[in-house]
């Protein structure tokens, strides 16, 4: 085992695209780390940097205490696991296993001995003779994993292995593989687009976003304490409403489009730094688990917002209410950008936009909210995140930076 290091480096390809920016990033000895973010944001190629498979144009990459920029792949003692599973088809899950042992020529009994070893801690011994076809995708996974764990690396980087399973075999697989990298300790750098594998995996998340790093962070603290609206926007699922608002010259309430409501001397005392925004606009964010129909939280004096509902989600332990409110939502060059990456299309442009803006609840299941109905949604006022509009930075304890 041993931690992995990125120093400053950068990866910029001959037609001059840079992939990667000045990454400066330390992954711990045994820690699982995973790299998020947006298609093209540079995960990827920073995890294939890592491996010794893209040559690194800036910065220094250690492995241990082993500067190894010019070190060859097959000499960095790692093991990589990729989406596609690169198992050999006219081989025996056994041999396929076996193979990276074979090649380095060691004795047959060590490599029954380690093969066996993965097999019983990955559930593969009653298929170590049959061939990658007769087996399923999280099986095929399974040993994919089990070619890398009999290596005992100093390190595992996996790209986005659970993308071609099934949405409930991916759930079972990023189990599976958090309680492996947890039993085996070795230090892992894991690259995904998806961000609910990256909060229920990772001791920590590395947030990246066209080739640079915005934030890394425990699952919780990203969630709770986002450095900056894309980081905001990116993490958590729904992701965050985000509206225009501006603060009165008192810095005591917040006008959201005609509805100005009080703030609450906890919440101010909670964000200092909002103080230095009064009578200035900022971008409010607001985590779906924040927003309740006030009818059943009991919101007497509450924050509170009146909109109409237009769509409702059952989902047995919750109902997803989507809502319209009179106000304008944030179009910033972040929040298109995440709409992008989100598949969504239709946000009009920020000259056009008309005032309403549609958020989305998560809902007690007792609701009785139903499309086309007023409503008044309670606030929780700690699940309340603001921004500066112009630099999008998180507004907390001070102007510049949480």
């Amino acid at each position: 085992m041993s931690e992995v290091v990125f120093e400053a480096v950068g990866k910029v390809y001959p037609d001059g695209t840079r992939a990667v920016n000045d990454l400066d990033l330390a992954i711990d000895d045994g820690e699982f780390m995973v790299l998020v973010g947006p298609s093209g944001c540079g995960k990827t190629t920073a995890l294939r940097m890592a491996a010794g498979l893209e040559t690194i144009s800036e910065g220094h990459l250690k492995i241990g205490d082993k500067t190894v920029n010019h070190v060859p792949s097959r000499d960095r003692d790692i093991a990589m696991v990729f989406q596609s599973y690169a198992l050999y088809p006219h081989l025996s899950v056994y041999d396929n296993i076996a193979f990276g042992l074979r090649l380095r020529k060691e004795p047959k009994d060590e490599i029954r001995r380690r093969v066996e070893k993965a097999a019983k801690v990955l559930g593969l011994e009653p298929y170590l003779e049959r061939k990658p076809k007769a087996l399923s995708g999280g099986q095929r996974q399974r040993v994919a994993m089990g070619r890398a764990i009999v290596r005992e690396p100093q390190a595992f980087l996996m790209d986005e292995p659970l993308s071609n399973l099934d949405a409930k075999l991916r759930v079972q697989m990023r189990a599976e593989i958090a309680r492996l990298q947890t039993d085996l300790g070795v230090t892992t750098i894991y690259v995904t687009h998806d961000q609910v594998e990256a909060m229920t995996m990772g001791d920590r998340v590395a947030v990246m976003r066209k080739g640079e790093l915005q934030q890394v962070a425990t699952p919780q603290e990203l969630y709770d304490r986002p450095v900056n609206l894309f980081v905001a926007g990116f993490i958590g699922s729904p992701a965050m409403n985000m509206l225009e608002a501006r603060l009165d010259e008192a810095g005591t309430s917040l006008q959201i489009g005609k509805q100005v409501v009080p703030l609450g001397d906890d919440l101010l005392a909670s964000r200092p730094a909002l103080r230095g925004y009064a009578g200035r606009p900022v971008i409010l964010g607001i985590r779906p688990e924040g927003l309740e129909d006030a009818q059943l939280a009991g919101a007497g004096g509450a924050l509170c917002l009146d909109g109409q509902v237009t769509l409702t989600e059952a989902l047995g332990s919750e109902v997803m209410a989507h809502f319209t409110i009179d106000a304008r939502p944030a179009l910033t060059d972040d929040v298109r950008e995440l709409a992008e990456d989100a598949g969504e299309d239709r946000l009009p442009d920020a000259a056009s936009a008309e005032s309403r803006a549609t958020l989305v609840g998560r809902f007690d299941p007792r609701t009785t909210a139903a499309p086309g109905e007023r409503i008044r949604v309670a606030v929780d006022t700690r699940a309340l995140h603001f921004f500066d509009p112009e630099t999008n930075l998180a507004i907390y304890d001070n102007a510049k930076t949480p």
